[in-house]
């Protein structure tokens, strides 16, 4: 499907993520990935935070509210809860987690899967695979404008992880 790879090998896109399991047969399958800088423990607080805010085009899915551009002290992420923050409204559910391994969720219809897989040294491999049951045109749709918003969280996301910065105070 056009648009439906971004940044990921073919052994990447082969392997199985939680999402499968999830939505056995779906039309709309999407596998994004980016080489982050930082060793997985960084880079899972960041996944971790996407419970705040989206992180990717904050002026279309956040109404412009900035997300947060520091790590804030978050307990794990536990199944049940809202997915993410957008425009200020609790959106989507965590449907698994694996605290350091991956996140699992719904949002508006489609399973997101946060996978990090550590790299040789100290980089990570973060792997996002999309997976959703609807009719082809959406998922025709779905796909294209899920390789925009995704791929900018994700390298949102490596920016930041790679920033080094810490906490917020």
């Amino acid at each position: 499907m056009l648009g439906d790879r971004w940044g990921v090998s073919d052994d990447e896109a082969r392997r199985r993520y939680p999402c499968d399991d999830l939505v056995p047969v779906p039309n709309l399958r999407a596998w994004r990935g980016v080489t982050v800088d930082a060793p997985p423990a960084t880079v899972w607080r960041w996944v971790a935070q996407i419970r705040l805010a989206p992180y990717s085009y904050d002026w279309i899915d956040n109404l412009g509210r900035r997300s947060p551009q520091r790590l804030v002290e978050l307990p794990e992420p536990v199944v049940g809860e809202a997915f993410t923050t957008a425009g200020g409204w609790r959106r989507g559910r965590i449907l698994a987690v694996e605290p350091g391994h991956h996140l699992t969720g719904e949002i508006m219809g489609a399973v997101l899967s946060y996978v990090l897989v550590p790299d040789d040294g100290n980089t990570t491999r973060l792997l996002l695979k999309v997976v959703m049951r609807t009719n082809p045109v959406i998922a025709l749709g779905g796909c294209l404008g899920d390789l925009v918003m995704a791929r900018r969280q994700l390298l949102n996301l490596k920016r930041l992880a790679e920033s080094g910065d810490g906490p917020a105070r």
